[in-house]
């Protein structure tokens, strides 16, 4: 059964529980604050969906002092935790947040960057279009996409090596047991090869992998310039 993160219990055990479930979950978000170093200006505006308790936002905030956030969650109890933090930090000028999935985007802004870190493995097969088309069309011209997620794995050896890596990290027999159950139920995933159509069809360019653990994986993605090929046809 499918965790609800709307529960405050659920919700106050949040962080110190995702470090024993994902391997690299700290070296994660150095990649992405990295690559997103290299690529945006120092007044950038970034698209956080799925923000959850805002471990991602404040780490981020910490480092980027002119960066601008929107932080997403359809999870009121998450987005409170987030903003609780983000007040806390004394950096609620640098944070809009949304409750709500991406069809509740502003219209009006456009983003430098979005990032989806263990997000889309919740969307469902069906909806992940949508969900990808939304943030495409929110993102200004030649804006990135960063994702995390986990992929669908066919080799038993990845799920016993995961299960000792995170026996390793602090989980019990019985929360290995229950986390590879959920894998086989609870989460819609998808090979990476069709990861990356998915990211094609949706109208990004330029996708490939910038890191990988076990059956996790990250791609990166760029939105496609608009009238790319009008100096050629005119």
């Amino acid at each position: 059964m499918a965790k609800d993160f709307s529960s405050p219990r659920v919700v106050e055990e949040y962080d110190q529980h995702i470090r024993k479930l994902i391997p690299g979950y700290e070296i994660i978000h150095q990649q992405v604050d990295a690559i997103l170093q290299s690529r945006l200006k120092v007044d950038a505006h970034i698209l956080i969906v799925g923000c959850g308790t805002g471990y991602e936002l404040e780490y981020l905030l910490n480092r980027h002092p002119h960066w601008k956030f929107t932080a997403l969650d359809p999870s009121l109890a998450m987005l409170e935790k987030a903003q609780a933090r983000v007040n806390q930090l004394n950096k609620c000028a640098q944070v809009e947040f949304v409750h709500g999935d991406t069809s509740h985007l502003p219209d009006q802004i456009c983003f430098d960057a979005a990032l989806t870190i263990l997000v889309a493995h919740f969307i469902a097969d069906e909806n992940k279009p949508t969900f990808f088309t939304e943030i495409h069309d929110h993102l200004k011209e030649n804006g990135i996409l960063l994702t995390y997620d986990l992929m669908t794995c066919t080799d038993p050896q990845q799920f016993q090596a995961l299960r000792y890596v995170c026996l390793a990290q602090g989980l019990t027999e019985v929360q290995c047991q229950t986390m590879l159950e959920r894998m086989e139920c609870d989460f819609f995933t998808v090979s990476f090869d069709d990861y990356r159509q998915l990211l094609h069809s949706t109208g990004f360019m330029n996708v490939s992998s910038y890191s990988q653990i076990l059956m996790y994986q990250g791609l990166i993605a760029q939105k496609k310039k608009r009238h790319a090929f009008s100096a050629q046809v005119s």
